[in-house]
C-alpha cells in the first residue's frame, strides 16, 4: 500500500531528503507501509532504503538519521489508515444503549489493535486477520489490551453475537507463546459469564502469567435505552459479593505464588457489595487504573498525602461540588477532611443521580449537564461550582448530552471550575491554588 505525505516537518530527515507534501512512500527496506504501526516500526532504524514517488516519478532513496529519530512526515489521518470499526453486537455494549442526539463521536465503536498499542484501547480480537496477528508477533507489539469476557468459545459467541468470537481466542495463546504481554478485561453480566464460567476464565488467564499481566473484572453498565437488546439484570449486594469472592480466590492464589494478585474487581463491585475498598497494596501498582480498578483508593491516597503536606492560609470561601452517586461517599469524606483542616472553607458535595441514562449508571464520568442543572438548582451554597473533568470531553467544554459548561453557568448563575483526576487536584481546586475561584469571589 502506498501512503501519501501531507506535510513535512522543516529540517527533519524527510525534509533534508527532499520529501514534500504529495510525496508517496511505496516501501521501506522492502516492506510495504499500510498504517502508522508499519511506519513507526520501519522508520526506527538509522539507515532506511526507501522507494518513493514524487510527482509520479519513482525514486530509490537511502536516508540516514539517528536511531528512533522521527522521520518527520504527517499523513491525512494519524493512523494513516482508517480506524477499524467493531463487528460485534455485544449484549453489554454501552454504545448500543445510548439515546439519540448525543455527540456523533460517541456512537463510533472502534476495535483496532493499533489503538490498543498507541492509546491503550481494548480489542476483542475479532477484527484481527492472520496477517495482523503475525505483525503483532513480528513487531513484538506489547502489551496488547484484550476484552476477553469469557474463555468459553460458545459463550463468547453468544455474548458478542459474532460467529468468530470463539475461534479467535487462540490468538491469546499465540501471543503468550510469542512473549507478548496482555492486559485482559472481563465485562461481567449477571448469570451469564460469572459463577463457574468466571472461574474457568480466570483459571485459563491466570495460567498464562506473566504474559497475561493483569485482569480487570467490571460489571456491565445498563442504561434505560435497551429496547430490542438482550435481557440482562444488574448486580446487587449479594451477587456483587459472590463475584468478589471468586475473583479474590484466584487473586489470593496468584499472590501466594507470584507476589501479585493479577486479577482485580472493579471499585463498583466493592461498593455494591458494601465492602471496604481494599488498601493500596492490594492493587500492585494499579495496572488497571484506566479501567477504574483502584481509582477510589488511589484518589484517596493522593488526597491524604497532599492534605498532610499543604500548609496554606485560606481566605473564607464557599464551593459546591458535583459528583456521581458512586463517588459521593468518598468525595463527601474528603470534603469533611478538608474543612476540618481549613476552618474558613465551606464545601457542599452534591450526588447527581443519573436520570439521563437511567438503569444502573452511577459513575461520575457519565453524569450529564442536564441532570446537574435539574438536581442542584436551588440547593447551592455558593456561586462556585466545581466539576470533575471526567464529566467533560477533552476540551473541557461539553458534557455527554451536549450541554456546555456555559449552559450550566447560565442556568445556575455560577462560575464553573474543573477538578482533575488526581486526589491532590481536588485540594488545589477547593483551596484555589490551581483554579480561579479566588478571582471570582464576590462576583
Amino acid at each position: 500500500m502506498a501512503v501519501r505525505v501531507t506535510r513535512v516537518e522543516k529540517n527533519s530527515p524527510a525534509d533534508k531528503a527532499g520529501f514534500a507534501a504529495g510525496t508517496t512512500i511505496l516501501s521501506i527496506d522492502g516492506n510495504e507501509i499500510n498504517d502508522m504501526l508499519d511506519y513507526e516500526f520501519y522508520t526506527a532504524k538509522p539507515i532506511l532504503n526507501m522507494a518513493v514517488s514524487n510527482a509520479g516519478k519513482l525514486e530509490y532513496i537511502t536516508l540516514e538519521k539517528n536511531e528512533y529519530e522521527p522521520l518527520g512526515c504527517d499523513f491525512e489521518t494519524f493512523l494513516i489508515d482508517k480506524k477499524h470499526t467493531c463487528k460485534n453486537k455485544c449484549m453489554f455494549c454501552f454504545i448500543d444503549q445510548l439515546p439519540k442526539g448525543l455527540r456523533e463521536t460517541l456512537y463510533f465503536k472502534d476495535d483496532d489493535e493499533r489503538m490498543s498499542f498507541l492509546y491503550g484501547n481494548y480489542i476483542t480480537l475479532t477484527n484481527l486477520s492472520e496477517k495482523e496477528v503475525e505483525r503483532v508477533k513480528k513487531m513484538h507489539i506489547s502489551p496488547v489490551n484484550i476484552s476477553v469476557h469469557t474463555t468459553n468459545p460458545e459463550l463468547r459467541v453468544k455474548m458478542m453475537t459474532n460467529k468468530h468470537a470463539g475461534e479467535v481466542l487462540r490468538y491469546i495463546d499465540e501471543f503468550a507463546e510469542s512473549g507478548i504481554e496482555m492486559n485482559c478485561q472481563i465485562v461481567l453480566c449477571r448469570g451469564v459469564n460469572d459463577g463457574d464460567e468466571l472461574r474457568a476464565t480466570l483459571q485459563k488467564l491466570t495460567s498464562l502469567y506473566p504474559q497475561v499481566c493483569s485482569i480487570a473484572a467490571v460489571p456491565f453498565g445498563m442504561t434505560r435505552y435497551r429496547e430490542g437488546l438482550a435481557a440482562v439484570t444488574p448486580y446487587d449486594k449479594e451477587t456483587a459479593a459472590e463475584v468478589i469472592d471468586i475473583i479474590e480466590e484466584y487473586g489470593d492464589k496468584m499472590h501466594a505464588l507470584h507476589g501479585v494478585r493479577l486479577v482485580y474487581p472493579a471499585d463498583e463491585l466493592f461498593l455494591l457489595a458494601q465492602r471496604p475498598v481494599p488498601p493500596a497494596e492490594y492493587y500492585d501498582g494499579y495496572p488497571q487504573i484506566e479501567n477504574g480498578i483502584g481509582m477510589w483508593r488511589l484518589y484517596y491516597e493522593e488526597f491524604m498525602d497532599s492534605l498532610e503536606k499543604k500548609r496554606f492560609s485560606v481566605l473564607p470561601v464557599k464551593a459546591d461540588i458535583v459528583t456521581g452517586e458512586m463517588a459521593f461517599p468518598l468525595m463527601a469524606k474528603l470534603a469533611q477532611r478538608t474543612m476540618k483542616k481549613y476552618k474558613n472553607l465551606k464545601i457542599k458535595v452534591h450526588p447527581i443521580k443519573n436520570d439521563f441514562f437511567g438503569g444502573n449508571i452511577w459513575v461520575t464520568g457519565l453524569v450529564t449537564g442536564t441532570d446537574i442543572i435539574k438536581q442542584v438548582k436551588g440547593k447551592l451554597i455558593s456561586k462556585n461550582l466545581i466539576i470533575p473533568e471526567t464529566m467533560l470531553r477533552e476540551e473541557r467544554d461539553l458534557f455527554l448530552d451536549n450541554v456546555s459548561r456555559n449552559d450550566v453557568e447560565k442556568a445556575l448563575h455560577v462560575h464553573t471550575f474543573i477538578s482533575g483526576q488526581n486526589g491532590a487536584d481536588f485540594i488545589d481546586c477547593v483551596l484555589m491554588r490551581k483554579s480561579s475561584i479566588l478571582r471570582h469571589r464576590g462576583r
